[in-house]
């Protein structure tokens, strides 16, 4: 019988990874196939929307508005968010080791600009501007290597209506490999930035909410980079307090045309920390993170990574 000390932990963990993300897109297509009146009526029957875009008043127009009315997604790598993450990395191919130890971070909102609530459609819009940064270290090196730095700015415009949600955004993205990373490593600068439309819907029900969507490269450079990604997922919001905390979790499935269509999985789950328990305000989340895929940081998105590390992030609207 074979020794727990010999047992690949690395491959395991991607093996759960793995497994997981099939079975819970599996479960994301029969739930596509369920009749959405009846989860419209479930949704407002509970009086526990995830996201909240309709009022009782008449209709209004809002300057600067609170909130939003598509709530980030929860397990998408590129979600613009305040957070920090401990990545222990297997099998990344860009780093001076395959296996090392990485601090990400990231600092990024979206803010919202002018908002109509339409009381007789029942529906909401907001305009919006976004922007952020994500970066990495690389933990095993002498004076922590930044490896890269993403800097994004966007346009987000919002809708919601009864359960249903969307966000079409418009953004730029531009990334920088670090100067001491370069210095000591035997990769190439590749100048990396484009200009691309992301387009993503969500249905939410009870404590439950699937969101599908995808994304146009408009511009690039360089420029034979391949344009069209997929993307769908699934989130839970629980309500009942475990530790003090409430769980929560989101699977994000991507396909992206420039891998020839691979399957890039992350898993995130934990605890969030807020008061009311349905507050939609501040929040911390303290969540166990596993990534399976090819790289969504920089120039490095023909390499494949694995992990499952730990991560915080702090929520407010």
């Amino acid at each position: 019988m074979r020794s727990i000390r010999n047992v690949d932990w690395s491959i395991l963990l991607s093996n759960i990874v793995s497994i997981c993300s099939i079975t819970a897109f599996l479960l994301l297509l029969g739930i596509l196939r369920c009749n959405p009146a009846l989860a419209e009526e479930n949704a407002l029957a509970t009086g526990n929307n995830i996201l909240s875009g309709q009022t009782k008043t008449a209709d209004d127009h809002k300057f600067l508005p609170k909130g939003n009315l598509f709530h980030p997604l929860i397990a998408d790598p590129k979600e613009l968010r305040f957070y920090l993450s401990y990545r222990p990395y297997q099998k990344a191919d860009q780093y001076l080791s395959q296996r090392t130890d990485v601090f990400a971070g990231s600092l990024g909102d979206m803010f919202g600009l002018y908002r109509l609530v339409n009381n007789s459609g029942g529906y909401s819009w907001q305009a919006n501007i976004s922007g952020g940064i994500y970066s990495e270290f690389d933990l095993r090196t002498a004076s922590y290597y930044l490896v890269d730095i993403d800097y994004f700015i966007g346009f987000p415009f919002t809708f919601s209506k009864g359960p249903q949600s969307y966000r079409i955004n418009f953004y730029h993205q531009s990334s920088h490999v670090g100067d001491e990373y370069l210095l000591h490593s035997n990769i190439a600068r590749i100048e990396f930035s484009y200009e691309a439309l992301n387009i993503i819907g969500s249905y939410e029900w009870t404590r439950w909410r699937i969101y599908y969507g995808g994304e146009f490269i408009i511009q690039v450079e360089p420029n034979n980079y391949k344009p069209l990604t997929f993307q769908g997922g699934l989130e839970y919001y629980g309500t009942d307090r475990v530790l003090g905390g409430r769980i929560v979790g989101g699977l994000d499935l991507k396909y992206t045309q420039e891998n020839d269509w691979p399957l890039n999985a992350s898993l995130k789950a934990g605890l969030q920390y807020d008061d009311p328990p349905d507050s939609r305000g501040r929040s911390i989340r303290f969540l166990l993170e596993g990534y399976k895929g090819y790289s969504s940081n920089g120039q490095f998105f023909n390499n494949r990574l694995s992990y499952v590390g730990f991560g915080i992030t702090f929520e407010y609207q």
